[in-house]
């Protein structure tokens, strides 16, 4: 355990975290995305894992350490519901409540984007995070941004 760390955030994945640059992506997955797999391509190369029971305390947990990008317009995405690309289903609210805490409201939109899309972005990505999240759709890729130097 270690102070002000949340305790979902494991070695493995605040190692990645933490070596991840300005730019590099991460992707959160809940249980029914093809992770395993995906993940072999990724920076890290293999499956990370958080003991979060939803994909919006994972993220909720990510952003405790993790900036997102201020330099881009899709800093956060999510996979879009198949055949209907701006369908908005609760999970998605949720991690849009979770960057909005962290990082201010209106601040970071998540933007759709189409599930073969996001396989491949995803399959890019520095790592890929699996939580136990069972609801569909509760697939998120997040950008790195930075801090800056203290005042």
């Amino acid at each position: 355990m270690l102070k002000l760390i949340d305790s979902a955030l494991g070695a493995d994945v605040l190692h990645a975290l933490r070596s991840m640059g300005h730019g590099d992506e991460l992707t959160v997955c809940d249980m029914n995305f093809p992770s395993g797999s995906l993940a072999r391509s990724t920076s890290v190369g293999r499956l990370l894992h958080m003991p979060s029971p939803t994909t919006p305390a994972a993220v909720r947990s990510i952003l405790t350490v993790f900036p997102l990008d201020t330099f881009v317009e899709d800093a956060a995405v999510r996979m879009a519901v198949v055949g209907k690309p701006n369908e908005v289903q609760p999970i998605m609210t949720e991690v849009q409540a979770e960057i909005d805490a962290a990082e201010g409201k209106g601040k970071f939109k998540v933007m759709p984007i189409e599930r073969f899309a996001f396989y491949e972005r995803a399959g890019k990505s520095f790592c890929i995070i699996r939580n136990a999240e069972r609801r569909f759709y509760g697939c998120f890729i997040l950008k790195k941004g930075v801090i800056g130097p203290e005042a």
